[in-house]
């Protein structure tokens, strides 16, 4: 067996990257190579951009992972060269001309509405009295509280920007699904990994689960790099 040392950790909508760091701990820890990409999420194109600047830099193949609306990146970039496996944790898995609105637009029946509010001036953020419950329920009020005020603006055209042709279909893809998650319902989760093919495992956690959960997120990593 071999074994992927490099990582790439794309985060989603309303975050940056810091929202990775107890996964990178904990992967630093056991010698991976971890590079974390601060996607602007204007739009896809742009977001993609900013994920090839960092697999061309590697040295070698890499895992790459995408949290939330980090899937759709993944989804669109992860047939560079420098991709080994792809991993979805609580990810939007889009086919060909699916973005994170078609999804969104056309809800599960009974699902929970992610709480995002009209869009200004081309951005979206999230209600803040009801991040807590909709984003990081697994979380402390406080830490929730500072992640709802911290937000990163989500520009409508990265909602709307459609995958052309999707690596799950070219590489093998991991998924971890949130069973609890209030942004993307667990079944719409599990019909995504299931039709990428995805190796699936369950964490009983938020939408937020990269960051109340990291060594759930890293373990799984730890499989997709090991063949």
């Amino acid at each position: 067996m071999t074994t992927t040392e490099n990582v790439v950790l794309v985060h989603g909508a309303f975050v940056d990257g810091s929202g990775w760091h107890g996964v990178y701990d904990d992967l630093v820890r056991d010698g991976f190579r971890v590079r974390i990409v601060q996607n602007p999420t204007v739009s896809l194109d742009d977001d993609v951009a900013a994920t090839r600047r960092v697999l061309d830099a590697l040295d070698g193949p890499a895992v790459l992972v995408g949290h939330s609306y980090g899937g759709v990146v993944i989804s669109e970039i992860g047939t560079h060269p420098n991709v080994a496996a792809l991993v979805y944790v609580a990810a939007f898995a889009p086919d060909r001309g699916e973005s994170a609105g078609t999804f969104i637009a056309d809800p599960q029946p009974g699902a929970p509405a992610p709480p995002i509010l009209p869009a200004h001036e081309g951005f979206l953020c999230l209600d803040r009295d009801r991040f807590h419950a909709a984003f990081a329920a697994d979380m402390s009020a406080r830490s929730a509280a500072f992640m709802a005020d911290a937000q990163v603006p989500w520009g409508v055209g990265a909602l709307a920007g459609a995958v052309t042709e999707p690596a799950w279909r070219h590489r093998p893809s991991w998924y971890l699904v949130a069973t609890e998650d209030r942004m993307i319902p667990p079944p719409a989760q599990r019909a995504m990994a299931e039709r990428a093919g995805s190796f699936v495992v369950e964490a009983i956690g938020s939408h937020a689960v990269h960051v109340s959960q990291p060594a759930a997120v890293a373990q799984l990593i730890r499989q997709s790099a090991v063949r």
